[in-house]
């Protein structure tokens, strides 16, 4: 079976773990607990007729290099960089942020992903957001209702596999 390593990065309060329970055990939990250093838990998924086992590493906090080892990065093939489409703030440095995880993890595939989309009014909401994003967001999720977890998942696998 193969295996490939993914990292949840993004600010603080974003939603990085409470994505990663709703996919490994969906679940969702309201209580907001900041995590320490990394959790690490796998799950297999299937994509098309081959099984994988995705490592999934859950980082605390920022992805700036004096808050997050690089040494977490090493042999890493996806990340996902989650920003919470609530508070501009968590997307203000997510160019720069971008070219630096291309730049330690270079062969990684990245996928943006907006998430907290369930506490926006509207799909107009949403669209002016998305808009205020100075990168293509590859996805809207919400780890409360779990709208599109498994999805963002299915097709990093599927890209990381291609």
């Amino acid at each position: 079976m193969i295996s490939k390593k993914v990292i949840l990065t993004g600010s603080f309060g974003v939603g990085k773990t409470s994505l990663f329970r709703r996919f490994i055990e969906n679940k969702f939990d309201e209580k907001y607990l900041t995590t320490i250093g990394v959790k690490v838990d796998k799950k297999v998924v299937e994509v098309g007729d081959r099984k994988l086992t995705l490592i999934i590493w859950d980082i605390a906090g920022e992805v700036k290099q004096d808050k997050v080892p690089t040494a977490y990065f090493m042999g890493t093939h996806g990340l996902v960089y989650v920003l919470d489409l609530t508070r501009p703030d968590t997307y203000k440095n997510i160019a720069e942020d971008i070219e630096y995880l291309q730049k330690i993890s270079p062969k990684s595939t990245i996928k943006v992903v907006g998430n907290k989309c369930d506490l926006l009014e509207s799909e107009e909401a949403l669209e002016k957001v998305l808009a205020e994003i100075p990168v293509p967001c590859n996805f809207t999720t919400s780890a409360k209702t779990g709208e599109n977890v498994e999805t963002l998942f299915a097709e990093l696998s599927a890209a990381m596999l291609a």
